[in-house]
């Protein structure tokens, strides 16, 4: 016999009782990881840090250094030209926010989407989330197609993380969460916007992109229908635009 908290059981009974429960499930590493993270988050994240090393390998099988990853050809034919989206290459204007200029943009970005992006999951769900990232980046390659040089190249997910702050935003002042915090960020972030090479015009597309996703998301967050709906009439107007706003210009 076995001694019992409570008296004491055959050996038998104990095995039996053994077999009947079953072990705990213990999630692994990357379960982990996007219980904590995102699983949205950390694919956005991967995305962006492979497309790096694919422009990295192209760049040094053409003989530059892979640091310099956008002397690349991989670079070259998905980066923001709004020319080239003019003449039909409608696919840079979300292919362009998957590419970064060196080892120094990728890493501020994909920081900031890892603290700004984590939040964002878990206020609005995976779906919801991931809309609102990639409408953000087809609004500020909008605001580049309106207003950005016609041969300049531009790359970056800075235009759907600046998006994301414009939804952050809005989700505080609903929640009237105070909003000073973000101000202050938006500020530092508005001033390093000006400094060259950066594209004050694509953040601030991708700023009130991300505004108005969130709007429609708030608005109709007991109808998920009217959600689709209405996210999907604000991606059909800004592609719309940005495929015709250079033609027009010519």
């Amino acid at each position: 016999m076995i001694p019992a908290s409570v008296g004491f059981q055959c050996p038998e009974c104990v095995r039996e009782g053994r077999a009947s429960v079953r072990a705990p499930r213990r999630g692994g590493g990357l379960q982990a990881a996007g219980r904590r993270w995102g699983a949205v988050t950390l694919t956005l994240i991967a995305i962006n840090v492979g497309m790096f090393l694919v422009t990295a390998v192209s760049a040094a099988m053409g003989g530059a250094s892979p640091l310099d990853n956008y002397n690349s050809p991989v670079f070259t034919e998905l980066a923001q030209v709004p020319a080239y989206v003019a003449a039909g290459e409608w696919w840079r204007l979300i292919t362009a926010a998957f590419l970064h200029v060196g080892l120094l943009h990728l890493g501020f970005n994909m920081l900031a989407l890892l603290v700004f992006g984590s939040e964002l999951e878990q206020m609005l769900g995976r779906w919801r989330y991931l809309g609102l990232y990639l409408v953000s980046a087809l609004g500020g390659a909008t605001a580049i197609q309106l207003f950005g040089a016609p041969g300049g190249a531009v790359a970056g997910a800075s235009t759907a993380i600046y998006g994301l702050l414009g939804g952050l935003g809005v989700l505080m002042i609903v929640r009237r969460q105070n909003l000073r915090g973000l101000l202050t960020l938006l500020a530092i972030n508005l001033f390093i916007s000006f400094l060259p090479g950066v594209s004050l015009i694509g953040h601030l597309g991708g700023f009130f992109a991300g505004m108005l996703t969130a709007g429609i998301l708030v608005a109709a967050r007991t109808r998920p229908a009217l959600q689709i709906l209405g996210v999907a009439v604000l991606v059909v107007v800004l592609t719309v635009v940005a495929v015709t706003a250079q033609t027009a210009a010519f």
